[in-house]
């Protein structure tokens, strides 16, 4: 379990979270629902101590971030799979490459475990045999799919998505809320998703929040008028 406990953040006189509790238990996805600019990617760069607090902890099955040396912050880490905004993917590296950065970097898998490790995860991400490819043939949810296996490539207990079907076209959007669902369920992967799209929220979250002027409240109903 994840838990985070009065999380306080501002930069000057802007309050970007405000006193910001909640958890997120095993096997769930919790959603993080707001506007753009509301300080969604501050609270996921926060939980994982890459944003200093200024008040509150965050426990990591118990563990502080807050209180951590550097080496178990590293440890902490490894439980969680970061899908970035925009898949901040290597130019220079292919598919491949990409997806097997954080077992070269972080984990003494052997060159052909690491291998069996990147057919695995592109069999469940939906790309088998796009291994060779490089971002700039890839389309915007192509890059996305190959963002969410480096997420996966340690085999993180936990899964952070920032904004995953931001900018992408109908088709590809239903195909990553599908696969979201898909590891929550058939991999036991829990974690948050931070989105300001209203549709993703309800697809696939089984716990809603509204993060707005710092403050964050459980939603039970979505609708349009809690962006107002």
């Amino acid at each position: 379990m994840i838990e985070i406990r009065n999380l306080s953040k501002r930069f000057d006189e802007l309050i970007v979270l405000d006193r910001v509790t909640f958890e997120v238990p095993d096997a769930k996805l919790v959603v993080i629902l707001g506007p753009s600019g509301t300080g969604k990617t501050v609270l996921l760069k926060s939980i994982i101590g890459l944003q200093p607090v200024d008040e509150g902890e965050v426990f990591i099955d118990g563990q502080s971030v807050q209180r951590a040396d550097q080496g178990t912050i590293y440890e902490i880490r490894k439980k969680i799979g970061f899908v970035f905004q925009g898949a901040a993917l290597f130019d220079s590296m292919n598919v491949r490459e990409n997806i097997a950065l954080p077992m070269v970097e972080h984990s003494s898998a052997s060159p052909r475990e690491v291998r069996e490790q990147v057919v695995k995860i592109l069999e469940i991400v939906g790309l088998p045999g796009k291994d060779n490819l490089y971002p700039r043939s890839l389309s915007g949810g192509m890059k996305r799919l190959v963002s969410i296996g480096r997420a996966l490539s340690l085999d993180p207990k936990y899964l952070f998505y920032d904004e995953p079907t931001t900018g992408l076209d109908p088709v590809m959007k239903d195909r990553i809320v599908k696969l979201v669902s898909s590891l929550k369920k058939d991999y036991q992967k829990s974690g948050i998703v931070v989105t300001h799209d209203l549709e993703t929220a309800q697809a696939i979250g089984d716990i809603i929040y509204m993060l707005k002027n710092g403050r964050i409240a459980r939603l039970e109903k979505i609708g349009k008028e809690y962006y107002g």
